[in-house]
């Protein structure tokens, strides 16, 4: 007897969190992401978040500090947005908020690359990055012989 198998997607992503209530803050008003079930006993904390019912993140609160680039695991999370317009209106939110940017803007994902977008930072220093596959064609690439997302 087979079973066959399918290509597998992502489910959701979880993070492990500094706040929670910060978290859920950046996630659910910066990004858009609903509260669908919050954990609140002491010691145990956590959220999970969605859109139209469907989880996409996790927020553990168990971490004791910030987001450490060169530890094992998590690299940087990647959302996918519809155009280049709607990158162009989430920089320009984050900026209103006073979010960190790794970049000046939107970037190319390499030299001369239609696909890119911009990158930033979540309250504990975790690496974001909102981006399209094409439509940012002739947009700076900061990294040379690498992926903008890859090496910091």
């Amino acid at each position: 007897m087979t079973t066959a198998i399918s290509k597998l997607r992502t489910g959701h992503v979880g993070l492990n969190v500094t706040d929670l209530a910060r978290s859920i803050g950046f996630y659910g008003g910066v990004l858009g992401y609903d509260l669908l079930v919050e954990g609140k006993e002491e010691g145990r904390r956590f959220a999970l978040l969605g859109q139209d019912g469907q989880l996409a993140l996790a927020l553990w609160e168990q971490a004791e500090g910030g987001f450490a680039p060169t530890a094992a695991g998590l690299h940087h999370l990647a959302f996918m947005a519809a155009d280049v317009e709607e990158v162009r209106a989430y920089e320009a939110r984050l900026r209103d908020l006073g979010v960190e940017f790794a970049y000046d803007g939107i970037v190319a994902h390499g030299e001369g690359a239609g696909s890119g977008g911009i990158f930033f930072h979540d309250p504990d220093g975790i690496r974001l990055e909102i981006s399209v596959p094409t439509g940012v064609e002739g947009a700076p690439a900061p990294v040379e012989g690498a992926p903008t997302c890859g090496f910091f």
